[in-house]
């Protein structure tokens, strides 16, 4: 038999369903809790372990502009030169792991300069991780045109009646630069004077001015060529140069296997988050396969490079292996 409510209790009923309603009405319009604080939420450091106006340089700003849109906070670069790249790598190594530092550095410093250095503070393999590659970078043997040759036969034949009598210019010890100098010197049977400056914006400047015969130029002083200022004689690579087409590699003009190509990129302290690093990734491959960078890199007849973190980390370990003969064989010291 059901008991009939009261009036009373009729009345409280109801008022606990309404103010129920209510309370789910007004939770309704509430925002919901706060979620963790999202990467970025203030501005990025890019460390460019080389000056400004270097290939590390000019790749980093035509990438971190983009991030900025793209992620919304600033990506703001500083130049940390020195040591053949070490000095800007220690900065970054040391760096706080919480995505807000990031290295933007030749592939050399991680590869070669554990092999021609002994006391580095900093283990690259170990203390830094790849994020993303950005350029893969072509080496150009150019000469000053008081050098009498046009060609790569008889530049060697120059060089080989004047042993020890020519300079060449490179961004540092163990720079590609530096390494395709002494690779061409080795396959070629001939010698001349390293001459090692803190980038290569300070070793174009020198053989613009004559105080060096000859440089391996990262890309950085083609419009030179072009202006008739330098003589371009050979690619450093494998294959030729869209910009450059009809000119010859080191290998088609006789030097069998020369391949000077380096990969830049960015690298981050070890310990960084890896959803940072997938995002970082990510982003910065969707700038590096845009038409804008892809314009960036033909005027200094680089090529884009995007690869994933692991596919980047293999490419020092290959190189690495490339060169270390190289090195040992000729002695090559960081200085």
């Amino acid at each position: 038999m059901k008991t009939a409510h009261s009036p009373r209790r009729r009345l409280l009923l109801g008022r606990g369903m309404a103010l129920a309603a209510a309370a789910t009405a007004v939770l309704a319009l509430m925002p919901a809790p706060a979620p963790a604080q999202q990467w970025p939420s203030k501005p990025v450091t890019v460390i460019v372990n080389f000056p400004p106006g270097g290939a590390a340089d000019k790749i980093a700003r035509a990438i971190t502009e983009p991030l900025r849109e793209a992620l919304g906070q600033p990506f703001v670069v500083e130049n940390k030169a020195g040591a053949g790249g070490n000095i800007g790598g220690d900065a970054a190594a040391k760096a706080a792991p919480d995505g807000y530092t990031f290295l933007m550095s030749s592939g050399g410093m991680v590869s070669i300069n554990p092999l021609i250095y002994d006391n580095m503070t900093f283990d690259p393999m170990k203390d830094l991780v790849p994020v993303a590659a950005a350029a893969r970078v072509i080496v150009y043997l150019e000469t000053t045109p008081e050098v009498p040759a046009d060609n790569v036969q008889e530049f060697i034949d120059h060089l080989k009646k004047n042993p020890g009598k020519l300079d060449y210019s490179s961004p540092g010890n163990g720079s590609s630069p530096h390494l395709a100098g002494e690779l061409f010197k080795e396959k070629a049977g001939v010698d001349a004077v390293h001459i090692p400056y803190r980038g290569a914006a300070p070793a174009m400047r020198d053989l613009l001015g004559g105080q060096v015969d000859f440089m391996f130029d990262p890309g950085i002083g083609l419009a030179n060529v072009e202006a008739g200022k330098l003589k371009l004689l050979a690619i450093g690579s494998m294959h030729r140069s869209t910009r450059f087409p009809d000119v010859p590699t080191l290998h088609e003009a006789g030097l069998t296997d020369f391949d000077a190509d380096t990969y830049f990129g960015f690298y981050a302290p070890a310990g960084t988050p890896p959803e940072i690093i997938e995002k970082m990734n990510t982003e910065i491959n969707k700038i590096v396969r845009s038409d804008a960078f892809k314009e960036t890199l033909a005027v200094m007849g680089s090529e884009p490079a995007p690869m994933t973190p692991d596919e980047f980390g293999q490419k020092a370990v290959d190189d690495a292996e490339r060169f270390g003969k190289l090195i040992r064989e000729r002695h090559i010291m960081g200085g």
